[in-house]
């Protein structure tokens, strides 16, 4: 865990959506960075310059200013160019702040701003895939929004990587196949670790697959059910392969696909992000 001294160089990159969406915030955000350390702005028009931008930063620590894609990009572009180990990010989350949020960055600008001055760099898990692509936050198939799990599992055979959930409270309210849209039925094999967890003859409502802590991803699956409660099946592992028939998905705030198999594996510590002193 590595901490900042306010004298360090900043690289700011300001996504050119977060300038459109939110100047306010920008604003307010380059204020309390440029008056807190010595910061270099750029203002890419498009992503061809946000990576000529951040392949150039040298020594400055980069900082996005940008929403949930503007960071995601960052981090795929650091990963194609294998320097994400030895890079940490900061981000000012403008726009959609959910991804950003939801991997402990504070919500506000000025908030957000001190946590790049005065933060510390974290070692987070994340997901890559057999395309090469990254996952910051969470996967969801189909890529309509997807709820993760609320608690932990009740037990984990230390034999296997998967294993089913007897807590109702998991799972939302019971959801019945007259009420899903055909679109929303998929039927996908997933595979956790190379143990089978649901196969292509049960329907299943969604999946989702978080990256976790120690190297392992949290995966839910959750099956159709005509009249019967749809109990989770939940898994965790360091490698997901999904199957199935021109399948999309959403990683993070991108849709991609459709496929008909992909892999996911963990990354552990593959990414650095300033966070909070006191998180």
């Amino acid at each position: 865990m590595a901490t900042f001294a306010t004298s360090d160089q900043l690289l700011v990159i300001i996504d050119p959506a977060a300038r459109q969406a939110d100047g306010e915030s920008v604003r307010i955000a380059k204020d309390v960075l440029s008056a807190g350390a010595a910061a270099k702005l750029c203002l890419p028009e498009g992503p061809d310059e946000f990576a000529r931008a951040l392949g150039r930063r040298g020594s400055r620590r980069p900082v996005v200013i940008g929403d949930g894609r503007a960071l995601a990009r960052a981090v795929a572009l650091l990963h194609r160019r294998h320097e994400l180990a030895g890079c940490a990010l900061s981000v000012v989350p403008v726009g959609d702040t959910a991804l950003a949020e939801s991997l402990g960055v504070p919500g506000g600008p000025v908030a957000a701003a001190r946590a790049v001055l005065d933060g510390v760099e974290r070692r987070l898990d994340l997901l890559v895939d057999d395309s090469d692509g990254v996952v910051l936050g969470a996967l969801g198939i189909p890529p309509a929004p997807v709820r993760a799990a609320a608690a932990e599992p009740l037990a984990v055979s230390s034999g296997r990587s998967w294993y089913r959930s007897l807590a109702r409270t998991l799972a939302p309210r019971p959801v019945r196949l007259s009420a899903v849209p055909p679109s929303r039925a998929a039927r996908l094999r997933v595979e956790v670790d190379g143990d089978r967890v649901v196969d292509l003859d049960q329907p299943v409502e969604a999946v989702s697959v978080t990256p976790g802590t120690g190297g392992a991803a949290s995966v839910v699956v959750r099956p159709l059910s005509v009249g019967a409660e749809a109990t989770p099946l939940l898994a965790r592992g360091r490698t997901v392969t999904v199957t199935g028939a021109d399948f999309r998905y959403r990683a993070d705030a991108t849709v991609s696909g459709p496929v008909r198999r992909r892999t996911w594996r963990v990354a552990e510590g593959g990414w650095g992000l300033v966070l909070p002193a006191e998180r």
